[in-house]
């Protein structure tokens, strides 16, 4: 839920009215039968008005009481919206695009990185995943032209045309966006949603979420050291996602301005320098309210819309959790790989499970930090339904690596199959430069995962690199492993990934960040990296060597006269059986065993605790879980269960388990019955597979 509103200062708020109904502080005093020095003081708030006099101003601005005790609102007619386009630098300077577009390869990739990194690290509350939500929408007919309507496109539209003619390449762009809009008469929008975040606060002007985002280039506005970026350059990936240069916002804050915090809406336009009737104007134009502070006046500032305004702009936001939306305008995959919605909808659902998978990853008492979901409209009908990022189907060991260790459920030695196992790699933190002092150095312990690759896996044998909020910083392929190592999967959790919150762990944090360049694809020598700290190449050179290292160590134990079930004792006590009819391996659209572990009990009864992955589908699974002696010759003889219990994700109804269709993996317990045991429990290894169940009503 949004943060309760906290009404404005009346002082404030009192001179925010004045402008807007063009009232001069001494004009209002005469209305009220006062002087204008008690008038100045309410406006500076050196006084308060009295009970009494409350209702005379309420007459004289047109409005009510209650609006002066709550001040959620303003007075008088809403202000005509429109675009302000900043006028050309007197000394002739010009800017033909926003360089910070260019600092990305400007693909749907790339974006969804970016965008949603900025989310995570606007994370409000810690205890449940932030919601982001990718929408793209195509508008054609009415719907289009109602869209362009309340855009106030013919306001727009000579400024766009004026600086297409320019021959840059932003001009280029803008050219062929405004060709495929005249003659294909469509536009197609991305909105990023994002919920349970911070929201664009703070001033129009001043230091502040909104004004970074706005109004400044080069501004990240980051306090965490946990945060994903640092240099101010991801938002631009919006504006370069879209061939129209534009991006409308639409925020729900977590702290209240101006009293209020829904639908603080504006947009911004980034064009080349042009010129307009006569004018030139230097590149970026805003579309909101214009503005009444002297120092800002005519400027388009954000303004408080009504919902039917944010439903003509397609910003339309699910309840008041704090959050932004932000609506690319005339989107595209400008690296051309992707020309459809259903095709930029993958695209888009591959990029968020590579990049933070780890993100949305829970273990048992630890929460996702993300949740992300991607959606297709066509006219405001579904064409693609909102699908949740399922991390374990794009990377079912990596995704089973990382909850091992949030649930410590980590070995220190791998034995059997489906097993992980950890270990910790140091990190020698320098401190950073300070004059007359000698540096030194602290400990940082990572955490680095290894678990045997899944056999879906398309990359493997990599050492999958993060810090802070989980994002993947890199994949780094190990040296000196040799010939013959059985296909792993290795995370390396650094700084804040590891869970730790102490003084060298927030050390590592800024000196890995400080590592990264703006891509936040690698660990570097960067600028900042060598300005800030002494020896610090070097310090990276050795952490790598320190990665392969602990890698070999625990790879090498695997390999040195083991295969990846383990030893005889262990490969004879548990074994996943996947058998199609046909004889073959289960094919990926079928359930299957990903993970069994048991025992025998003090009846001679095999309890086990068995995990599976479960693919997509439309309806529901209804699967029997079966278990098997493993004997060497003759038929496996079936056991029946005494108990089967749901643990994760399913239900169990008599023998079968019920999964629902958006699970991608579910876990259950079941008790074998003793007297169906041909013999012993303790002279027999047992298996456990699952059928696919005909449906019939619960």
């Amino acid at each position: 839920m949004a943060a309760m509103e906290e009404s404005e200062e009346f002082g404030v708020w009192l001179g925010r009215q004045l402008r807007r109904t063009q009232l001069s502080q001494a004009d209002f005093a005469q209305r009220l039968g006062l002087t204008r020095a008690a008038v100045s003081a309410w406006v500076t708030g050196r006084a308060r008005p009295r009970t009494e006099m409350m209702a005379k101003i309420a007459e004289v601005l047109g409005t009510d009481l209650a609006t002066l005790v709550t001040r959620d609102t303003d007075t008088g007619g809403a202000r005509p919206i429109g675009w302000y386009h900043r006028t050309a630098h007197l000394d002739g300077g010009r800017e033909y695009g926003n360089a910070a577009a260019f600092a990305f390869d400007a693909d749907l990739a790339v974006l969804a990185r970016e965008v949603t990194q900025n989310s995570l690290d606007e994370r409000l509350d810690h205890d449940r995943p932030v919601r982001v939500r990718f929408t793209l929408h195509e508008l054609t007919g009415e719907h289009l032209n109602s869209f362009l309507t309340a855009l106030k496109w013919d306001e727009v539209a000579p400024h766009y045309e004026a600086a297409a003619q320019s021959r840059q390449k932003v001009a280029r762009v803008l050219a062929e966006g405004l060709r495929a809009l005249r003659e294909e008469s469509s536009l197609l929008l991305l909105r990023v949603d994002d919920y349970n975040a911070s929201g664009l606060t703070g001033p129009e002007y001043a230091d502040g979420r909104y004004a970074a985002v706005v109004r400044r280039q080069l501004d990240s506005h980051k306090r965490d050291d946990r945060a994903g970026g640092s240099y101010g350059l991801g938002k631009a990936t919006l504006w370069a996602a879209s061939r129209l240069g534009l991006v409308l916002m639409n925020s729900t804050l977590s702290e209240a301005h101006e009293g209020r915090t829904e639908r603080r809406v504006v947009g911004r336009l980034d064009l080349p320098w042009r010129e307009v009737d006569g004018v030139a104007y230097a590149g970026p134009a805003w579309l909101g309210e214009p503005d009444t502070e002297k120092e800002h006046q005519g400027v388009s500032r954000s303004w408080w819309a009504d919902e039917r305004v944010v439903a003509d702009l397609c910003l339309e936001r699910d309840g008041d959790d704090p959050g932004t939306s932000f609506l690319v305008v005339g989107a595209h995959d400008a690296a051309g790989n992707s020309d459809s919605l259903e095709s930029m909808r993958d695209a888009l659902d591959q990029a968020l499970a590579d990049n933070f998978w780890a993100a949305m990853t829970s273990g048992r008492s630890t929460p996702a930090m993300l949740d992300a979901s991607v959606r297709a409209l066509r006219n405001g009908e579904t064409v693609v339904p909102d699908r949740r990022v399922d991390p374990v189907e794009r990377h079912p060991a990596l995704t089973r690596a990382l909850r091992a260790h949030l649930d410590g459920e980590t070995v220190a030695e791998l034995t059997s199959a489906g097993q992980v196992a950890a270990t910790e790699v140091p990190l020698a933190v320098p401190t950073p430069r300070v004059s007359g002092k000698r540096a030194t150095t602290h400990e940082h312990r990572a955490v680095l995962l290894v678990t045997a690759a899944d056999g879906t896996d398309q990359e493997h044998s990599r050492v999958i690199c993060m810090r802070g909020t989980r994002m993947r910083v890199m994949a780094r392929r190990p040296r000196g492993l040799g010939m013959g190592v059985d296909p792993f999967q290795a995370v390396l959790l650094a700084g804040s990934a590891t869970g730790r919150d102490d003084a060298v762990t927030r050390a590592a944090e800024a000196f890995l960040r400080a590592a990264e360049p703006p891509e936040h694809d690698k660990w570097g020598a960067t600028e900042d990296l060598t300005a800030t700290y002494a020896n610090a190449p070097r310090r990276l050179t050795e952490f790598n060597a320190a990665m392969d290292k602990a890698l070999h160590a625990v790879i090498g134990r695997r390999t040195d006269g083991q295969r990846e079930d383990g030893p005889e004792v262990l490969r004879k006590l548990l074994r996943l059986d996947v058998p199609t009819p046909g004889g073959g391996r289960r094919g990926p659209g079928q359930p299957a065993v990903d993970r069994v572990t048991g025992r025998v009990d003090a009846d001679g009864a095999w309890t086990l605790d068995v995990t599976l992955t479960v693919p997509r589908r439309d309806e529901r699974w209804q699967m029997k879980p079966v278990a098997k002696f493993d004997v060497r010759s003759g038929g496996r003889p079936s056991l029946a269960w005494a108990a089967l219990e749901p643990l994760e994700n399913c239900e169990v109804v008599g023998d079968r388990l019920l999964v629902a269709p958006d699970v991608r993996s579910a876990r259950f317990r079941g008790v074998t019955a003793v007297e169906s045991h041909p013999v012993a429990a303790a002279m027999a290894g047992v298996i456990v597979d699952v059928q696919q169940a005909r449906e019939v009503s619960a």
